[in-house]
């Protein structure tokens, strides 16, 4: 009797694709870390926007200081000082209001209706693109503003 020599012959392997719970899980995972990490990339980016303003309106009252110093007088709108139409870091003009020139009328306002400046004002509208004369009304508290001739810099809330 002769006997055969058999070969095994490997089983046929498949590759398996994920099932459709794993897949589930995985679109939920990534769903919760957008969800974690979307709102604090955008307070972030809000945060660097402020800063920015921040550092154009102290720029720009720069600007305006140099004016003074070699004019006697306040400009009457940023384009006299060179602003090239730059926008805040949310798309708008920056505001200018030249106080000796026009009187304290529209100047902005601290809560009990004080002027905020004696020669100018320097401002954004803020993020919601909203403002008031009065600083502390709701419209006006995100407001990037100039404050005490230049003392202060930064959000009205915190004015």
């Amino acid at each position: 009797m002769v006997r055969r020599r058999t070969e095994k012959v490997p089983p046929v392997r498949r590759t398996r694709g994920f099932t459709l719970v794993e897949l589930m899980i995985g679109v939920l995972l990534v769903g919760v870390l957008l969800a974690i990490g979307l709102p604090s990339f955008a307070r972030y980016r809000d945060k660097v926007r402020t800063r920015q303003c921040i550092q154009d309106i102290v720029v720009l009252g720069g600007m305006v200081r140099v004016y003074y110093a070699a004019n006697g007088s306040y400009p009457n709108s940023l384009a006299e000082i060179g602003n090239d139409g730059k926008a805040d870091p949310w798309g708008r003009p920056y505001v200018y209001y030249n106080i000796d020139a026009n009187g304290k009328g529209h100047a902005r306002k601290d809560h009990a209706l004080n002027p905020l400046n004696t020669d100018f004002d320097l401002y954004s509208v803020g993020p919601d693109g909203k403002t008031k004369p009065q600083i502390t009304q709701k419209d006006s508290v995100d407001d990037i503003l100039r404050a005490s001739n230049g003392e202060f810099i930064g959000i009205a809330a915190q004015f």
